[in-house]
């Protein structure tokens, strides 16, 4: 669900994952027309760095 909306509205994404700095930094960006791919692609690029922390963390209590 998430990489849906990273797809169509990045910057909500990063709300969604507790970044709410980068949220408005993506709006921002998100404008303008040009800017849009580049938001969807640090949406999505955010969105897997969030996952592979939460593994991680999920491991690590795991120990």
């Amino acid at each position: 669900m998430r990489l849906l909306i990273a797809l169509i509205f990045p910057w909500l994404t990063f709300f969604t994952i507790g970044r709410p700095i980068a949220g408005i930094i993506c709006l921002i960006l998100q404008i303008t027309v040009i800017g849009w791919l580049p938001a969807t692609i640090w949406a999505v690029y955010s969105l897997s760095q969030f996952k592979t922390d939460q593994k991680i963390a999920e491991a690590m209590r795991r120990r």
